[in-house]
C-alpha cells in the first residue's frame, strides 16, 4: 500500500499536470482569437473564471500576456489580455541548395527578423558551421530565456529520433544536423529539431488558414507534399508520407527518373525538369549561385516578354500539374490545396483559376519561406504547448499587476 507521502506526491503531480495543460489551453486561445477578456477566456475554455483569473497571473508572470485595454460584455467592461509581442521567439533555419535561412517568429505568429545568405550546401559541416552561425547572431538579439527552440527545415528525409537527415538533392546521408548544432552553439539538445521542408510549411499554411484537411506541394527539390487531415499532419509508417513526385503518370513513354522509373511526375514538374525546359544548359537561369526567387525573377521576366520557349514550358507544366493534382483530390479529397515553392511564384502561370465547389488550389503567400516560417513556429510551438517549461522570470519587463 502507498504510503501517505507517495499518495500526497501523486495527487500534486496531477494538479501541476492539470495546471499546466489548463495554462496551455487559454495561450492556445489567445493565439487562435486574439485578445480576450477574462470573461470570454472562460466561456472559450470551459474553465471558471476563478479558475482563469490566477492562471492569467501566471502567464503575465512569465511575460506570456499582457493588458490590451478593455470590452463591454453584457453591459460590463472587461479587460483584454493578449499575446505579449516578441515575448518568446522561436528559431527557424531552412537548408537547400546552395543557400541558408533563418527565420525569427514570436508567440503571436509575427515573423520577426528573415535573413537568407549564399553557402556550399554540399559540403555538411561547412553548413552546419553557418548554421550555427546564423543562430549564434539571431540570439544575440534574443534574450536566452526568451527563446523557445531551434527547428531545421530539410529538403529530404528526416529522423527525428536521431536528429539526422538524409537529402540527395544536398547529397547529405545521415548527416548528425541536431548534435551538430548542439555542440557547435552550446544550446540544449533538447530544444534542437529537425523535419522535412514540405511538413513544416505546410504547418505554416495550417497556423494562417486553419482548414482541417490540407495539402501542402512544393516541386523545388524533389516534388513532395505534406498532408494535414484532421488537422494533424500524416507522416506515414516509416515518416516518408508524402512522396508524391513518383506517382507514375506516364511510366510508358516518360523520361528516365533518378529512382530508375519512367513517366515520374516530378520528370515533369520538378524544378530541374521546368529549368530545363526554359532554357540550355548555359543559360544563367541554371546558375546556381542565384536564389530561387532570383530564378523565378527571370523566368517571369521572359514570359512576361513573351519569350515562347518559356511560356511552352509553362504550358506544359501546368498540364502536368493539373494532372497529378487530379490524382491527389480524387485519392485524398482535401478541402485546400496549396502550391509552394516556384509553383507559388509562377502563379499566374501554374495556379488553376478557383473553382465554386470541390477543392480549393491556392498559391502559398509564404513562397519559398514557407519551410522557414514553419520551422520558427514548430519551435515557438513548444511554449504554446508547455508554458509552465518557461521560467517565471523569462518574460522582461511586466506589467502593472495581474490582468
Amino acid at each position: 500500500m502507498d504510503s501517505l507521502d507517495e499518495v500526497g506526491a501523486a495527487m500534486q503531480a496531477q494538479t501541476e499536470g492539470r495546471r499546466d495543460a489548463n495554462l496551455a489551453l487559454l495561450l492556445r486561445a489567445l493565439r487562435a482569437r486574439g485578445p480576450l477578456s477574462r470573461t470570454q477566456l472562460a466561456d472559450w475554455s470551459g474553465l471558471s473564471k476563478a479558475t482563469v483569473a490566477p492562471l492569467l497571473t501566471d502567464l503575465e508572470h512569465r511575460g506570456l500576456v499582457e493588458r490590451a485595454g478593455t470590452t463591454t460584455t453584457q453591459g460590463r467592461p472587461g479587460r483584454l489580455v493578449r499575446l505579449r509581442p516578441g515575448a518568446v521567439c522561436g528559431i527557424g533555419l531552412d537548408v537547400r541548395p546552395g543557400h541558408l535561412g533563418v527565420t525569427v517568429t514570436d508567440l503571436t505568429g509575427e515573423t520577426r527578423v528573415r535573413r537568407q545568405v549564399a553557402c556550399d550546401t554540399g559540403v555538411p559541416e561547412h553548413a552546419l558551421d553557418r548554421l550555427a552561425d546564423l543562430t549564434r547572431r539571431v540570439l544575440d538579439d534574443v534574450p536566452r530565456a526568451g527563446w523557445a527552440g531551434v527547428t531545421v527545415a530539410i529538403p529530404g528525409r528526416v529522423d527525428r529520433v536521431t536528429g539526422t537527415a538524409t537529402s540527395a538533392r544536398l547529397r547529405w546521408r545521415d548527416v548528425a544536423v541536431v548534435d551538430g548544432l548542439a555542440a557547435r552553439t552550446g544550446l540544449p539538445i533538447g530544444r534542437l529539431d529537425l523535419d522535412t521542408e514540405a511538413n513544416l510549411a505546410a504547418c505554416a499554411e495550417h497556423d494562417r488558414d486553419p482548414v482541417d484537411d490540407l495539402v501542402y506541394l512544393t516541386g523545388d527539390h524533389d516534388v513532395t507534399a505534406a498532408v494535414i487531415a484532421n488537422g494533424a499532419l500524416v507522416r506515414g509508417a516509416d515518416d516518408h508520407a508524402g512522396e508524391v513526385g513518383h506517382l507514375a503518370l506516364d511510366p510508358l513513354g516518360g523520361t528516365y527518373c533518378a529512382c530508375g522509373r519512367r513517366g515520374c511526375w516530378a520528370t515533369q514538374v520538378g524544378l530541374d525538369a521546368f529549368l530545363h525546359a526554359c532554357a540550355p544548359h548555359h543559360d544563367r537561369v541554371h546558375d546556381p549561385a542565384l536564389s530561387p526567387g532570383e530564378r523565378m525573377t527571370i523566368v517571369r521576366t521572359r514570359a512576361e516578354r513573351g519569350d515562347a520557349r518559356t511560356l511552352d514550358a509553362l504550358h506544359r507544366t501546368a498540364e502536368a500539374l493539373a494532372r497529378g493534382l487530379a490524382v491527389l483530390t480524387t485519392l485524398l479529397d482535401p478541402g485546400k490545396i496549396v502550391l509552394g515553392g516556384y509553383f507559388a511564384a509562377l502563379r499566374d502561370w501554374l495556379v488553376p483559376p478557383p473553382r465554386h465547389g470541390g477543392t480549393a488550389v491556392t498559391a502559398s503567400t509564404l513562397g519559398f519561406a514557407a519551410g522557414g516560417v514553419g520551422a520558427a513556429l514548430a519551435a515557438v510551438r513548444r511554449v504554446l504547448d508547455d508554458p509552465a517549461a518557461l521560467p517565471v522570470e523569462a518574460g522582461g519587463p511586466r506589467g502593472g499587476g495581474p490582468a
